[in-house]
């Protein structure tokens, strides 16, 4: 919900707070307690205790949202130094992700509704939502978006003419892979700039950085009738950055996930063209910070090294792919770790392409086997890409390495386990996994507990047979429903894992029904 936004004028600001409700109170609160408190305090103003509502259960927004159940939107008049909540906001949602219309004539907020239920909004962008316009003049709340549908994000451009924001089905996985939409402000028209992608690619770990780095033309843009076939992965970040407009107002910067690794995007909302920012840089973790007048701010980081800040200046529309990346600062890489990818194929899967291996050899023909850690990651729809993982890097340190890896999709999709090696940690990304497409995510509806726990199995034999690991030491670690895969494994493969530990695990959905964000 959170924001915080200066009007245009900068005379006014917008924020989201919790509405105010009166004190509840027993039905059978005494009159002496009343009558001591006059004496302790004098007689004071004071709202109407809410009788009988002392104890009334209200239903919050879940994990990180605790005591946040219906927010409102406040406006702090600078000048005047006073505060007041904005009226016109529909009942049944809840509002948030705000900022002031063009002109400050309004605010522009996204509302989700509050049925069927609150719980979970943190991790989840399935929730119906739509964009929500309050005019400030006559109270008027009128409808942006298509309201059937999971909407936030929005973002305002430049030239204070269009609102780009993310958009998915209010239905199916918690996560999942989102639509590009610009809505007009002038002509009150939404067109959706980029689709879902049903696949991603099946060749390399995502075509951009392969063109660049296996002789085609460099950073090439991609079609729209290239998305189609898979060539971009789709988005799956879970928000567009507070600053994502170049300043032509027609360029629109975004950073996601695609298989293994995140990459930086710009992409052309006018005619729906997707080119990399990163597809010649270094493969690891990009993550866009802001962009200011077309200066780039970015933090990329690999399982190896820690975040270094990078800057880069956006070339005109078409020139993209010329774009330099300076570091603004040296950052040295964690000595004695390394790490690879590599590329499995689930059994049953009769289309996938060859297995394939790429980075850093693993240990050296006579080097000592290596304790293993199995890193299960939660979920379900999450994603273990090539970042700087404090504990993960600290692991190495200890004698262990790292595999993260990642499945694709039924019918075609690879399995790809990350290694960081100065000893073995394999954390797998089960079919089911962001940034491999949209059927990929929705293979894994109605088989947790089995092709999630059989992909990091799988992951595991390889890892065991392929480096040098120590098969008499192998342990699992997991969290929420990571722990939920870790104690699957646990129990089915006893004679394979001699050691378990699992944060929040998912062990009894029946009794979490109603009571958690989990089901």
């Amino acid at each position: 919900f959170g924001c915080l936004a200066w009007s245009h004028s900068e005379t006014h600001l917008l924020y989201v707070a919790e509405k105010k409700r009166p004190k509840g109170e027993s039905f059978f609160q005494g009159k002496a307690a009343e009558a001591g408190g006059e004496e302790l305090g004098g007689p004071q103003k004071q709202e109407a205790p809410a009788k009988g509502e002392q104890f009334v259960y209200r239903e919050g927004w879940g994990e990180t949202l605790g005591g946040r159940s219906t927010p409102v939107l406040c406006v702090l008049d600078v000048e005047g130094s006073s505060v007041s909540v904005l009226e016109g906001v529909p009942e049944h949602v809840s509002p948030g992700q705000a900022f002031w219309a063009p002109e400050d004539t309004g605010v522009v907020f996204v509302g989700w509704w509050h049925e069927p239920f609150r719980l979970g909004l943190r991790h989840c962008t399935n929730r119906r939502s739509a964009l929500f316009y309050v005019d400030l003049a006559g109270g008027k709340c009128e409808l942006l978006s298509d309201d059937t549908q999971a909407t936030w994000s929005p973002r305002l451009s430049p030239d204070r003419c269009r609102v780009a924001y993310l958009q998915n089905s209010a239905l199916g996985p918690h996560q999942q892979c989102s639509r590009l939409c610009v809505y007009d402000w002038y002509t009150g028209r939404t067109r959706t700039v980029l689709e879902a992608v049903p696949r991603a690619a099946a060749g390399e770990s995502g075509v951009p950085r392969a063109a660049g780095r296996r002789g085609q033309r460099r950073g090439a843009g991609l079609s729209p009738g290239a998305l189609v076939a898979g060539a971009f992965p789709g988005i799956y970040c879970s928000a567009l950055p507070g600053l994502c407009w170049a300043a032509d107002s027609r360029r629109l910067l975004l950073d996601t996930v695609q298989r293994s690794q995140q990459d930086i995007f710009v992409v052309d909302t006018q005619t729906g063209a997707v080119t990399p920012l990163t597809a010649d840089a270094p493969q690891g973790s990009w993550s866009l910070l802001t962009i200011d007048r077309d200066i780039l701010v970015a933090s990329f980081s690999t399982p190896s090294c820690p975040p270094k800040l990078v800057v880069g200046l956006l070339p005109p529309a078409g020139q993209e792919p010329t774009l330099q990346w300076v570091h603004a600062e040296a950052v040295a890489p964690v000595p004695g770790v390394s790490w690879k990818t590599l590329t499995l194929q689930p059994p049953g899967e009769e289309q996938s392409p060859p297995a394939r291996g790429d980075g850093a050899p693993g240990p050296p023909a006579g080097a000592a086997r290596r304790p293993t850690l199995t890193l299960c990651p939660g979920g379900p729809h999450a994603v273990f890409d090539a970042r700087w993982r404090p504990p993960a890097a600290a692991l190495c340190q200890l004698g262990f390495a790292v595999l993260m890896g990642e499945c694709g999709t039924r019918g075609g999709r690879r399995l790809c386990p990350h290694v960081s090696a100065t000893a073995p940690v394999p954390a797998v990304n089960y079919r089911g996994s962001l940034g491999f497409g949209q059927a990929a995510l929705a293979s894994l509806l109605a088989r947790q507990g089995e092709q999630d726990v059989a992909d990091t199995q799988l992951a595991a034999e390889r890892a065991l047979r392929d480096e040098r690991l120590d098969r008499r030491r192998v342990a699992l670690l997991g969290a929420s429903h990571g722990a939920f895969v870790a104690l699957h494994l646990l129990a089915r493969h006893p004679e394979l894992y001699r050691a378990c530990a699992v944060r929040s695990p998912v062990t009894d959905l029946a009794t979490l029904l109603g009571t958690s964000d989990i089901p």
